[in-house]
This record gives C-alpha cells, sequence and structure tokens, in this order.
C-alpha cells in the first residue's frame, strides 16, 4: 500500500496536533470480532476504547525478528505503551536501500463502527482520523488523515462474523479496485491494517530514524462527520523505542531508559 501515501500525505487534512481525547480506555484487550488481517495473527494487547457502539484500538507489534519474521509480541506495558529496541530488521519491506527507515516494529489499528449491532454503522457512515507521531523527543510532529474515506486502501474488511485472518482485501492490481473498495466499506463494519513507519517515508515526513530512541504517540479516532470537533471514540498509544539488554526487561527498563516524564507529559497533552 505504500505507494498511496504520498497522496495520502499531500491531501491530509490534519497536519497539526492531534484532537483532544476524553476516551476511557481499557488495555490488554481483544478486539471484535478477532484480527482479521492476514494469517497467524493472534487477538489480545490492544488499546481499546468502546463507545456510541464502535471499538478502536491500537497496538504495537514486533514485526521483523533476527530472522527478518513477524511474531505474536506485542510488548505492552499494560497502560498503553509499548516497548521495542531501536533496530533495524535484517532487510525490512525493501522499499529502499537497506530499508533504512524500517524500524523492527509496526503499529496496528482496528476499527469497528457498530460493535454490539447497536449503531447500524457500516465503515463509510463514519469519519476518521489516525495520528502518527514523527517526533521522538516530548513534543509531537503528527501526519493525520481518514484511513477508511480513501479512493482506495487494502485494508482487511469484514464484519462481526468474520474469523481470525478471514478479512477479505481489496488487491492494488484489481482494475476494479475504487469502486470495490468503496462496495466493501458500504457493506461492512470492520477494518484492520498493520502499519510500518516506512511506509509514510515521503517529504515531509522523512525524517523517521528507527535508530534513535524516544517516544512515539499514536491516535485513533471516529467523528460523526466532517464537522464534528468531538469524536464519538478516540484511543491513544504511545511506541516507547529503548535499548534493553534482554526482550523481557522491555517493560521493566523501556520507559526509565527514556524517562517516565516523557511519557507522562505527552499524556497531559492529549487530554
Amino acid at each position: 500500500m505504500r505507494y498511496l501515501f504520498p497522496a495520502i500525505i499531500a491531501a491530509a487534512g490534519f497536519l497539526g496536533a492531534a484532537g483532544s481525547a476524553h476516551a476511557v480506555v481499557s488495555f490488554d484487550q481483544n478486539v471484535t470480532p478477532d484480527v482479521i488481517f492476514g494469517s497467524g495473527n493472534a487477538n489480545g494487547s490492544f488499546t481499546v476504547d468502546t463507545n456510541n457502539g464502535i471499538e478502536l484500538g491500537l497496538r504495537g507489534k514486533l514485526r521483523f525478528d533476527s530472522n527478518n519474521q513477524p511474531q505474536n509480541t506485542f510488548n505492552s506495558n499494560g497502560d498503553g505503551t509499548y516497548s521495542f529496541q531501536p533496530f533495524t530488521p535484517p532487510t525490512g519491506f525493501s522499499f529502499a536501500p537497506d530499508s533504512p527507515t524500517t524500524p523492527v516494529w509496526n503499529f496496528e489499528w482496528s476499527i469497528n463502527s457498530n460493535v454490539d449491532g447497536t449503531s447500524g454503522n457500516n465503515l463509510d457512515d463514519l469519519i476518521y482520523r489516525i495520528s502518527l507521531d514523527f517526533d521522538p523527543t516530548a513534543g509531537t510532529n503528527f501526519l493525520s488523515f481518514d484511513p477508511i474515506n480513501l479512493a482506495f486502501a487494502d485494508h482487511a474488511t469484514g464484519n462481526n462474523g468474520t474469523g481470525n485472518g478471514g478479512g477479505s482485501s481489496v488487491s492494488s492490481g484489481n482494475p476494479n479496485r475504487e469502486a470495490d473498495y468503496a462496495t466493501a466499506i458500504a457493506n461492512n463494519n470492520v477494518a484492520q491494517n498493520s502499519w510500518s513507519m516506512e511506509f509514510f517515508n515521503d517529504a515531509p515526513f522523512d525524517i523517521f530514524d528507527p535508530d534513535v530512541e524516544g517516544v512515539y504517540t499514536f491516535t485513533l479516532e471516529a467523528f460523526s462527520d466532517s464537522q464534528s470537533v468531538d469524536p464519538l471514540a478516540s484511543v491513544s498509544i504511545d511506541i516507547v523505542v529503548a535499548s534493553v539488554p534482554e526482550p523481557a526487561a522491555l517493560s521493566l527498563l523501556g520507559m526509565g531508559l527514556i524517562g517516565l516524564g516523557v511519557v507522562a507529559r505527552r499524556r497531559r497533552r492529549k487530554v
């Protein structure tokens, strides 16, 4: 899907700070109905907000191990933060020589616009905003856009009965991809995807360095329409990138190495 992101950056309507979020979130949760993208992807470890019949989820994930393979390793600290080491994978996605802007981690998101059958919304009945932070310091530098209401995207889509790995996606090689994608979001209430910061490596966001330690904030919001200011549902996570001696120690040492104050300041900023 990387070919689409230069257009997203050019057309993004939100390039400042993300909107205020007053959600009450739950940590280390499953999303509904399951993780429906790809195969072998486990549910769990999502930070979730369920509100107004809408469920939004975000999590971090180890996308590249030492053999360049994905793992169901989420390194959740149980409070909406996820810790990973500042390494580049063996080969990454190979979008550029040696994939210099690919971190070992991905961020994964889930949208269910009708989680309990009460809202009656399909995906295209709402407006969404996902915000990606490119600033590893206590500040933020957000790229924000609607991940659903696009001309085309390769998200996995489904409904509340879709099983693990059972989502459908529209191929970029499909000559009718725009029409088929429009049909998918008009007839489904679940969309999910797993993204790398590498996918957004286009100016002015070609500044991400996977070897730099810091904290990166990700926010996902749903709105009733394009004029709404207050979200119907909102969830936010922090990816904490810090060097630690062993993966098992990430939850204990990751935030300490960077400083608890960085995350605290960010959380005050988002409230």
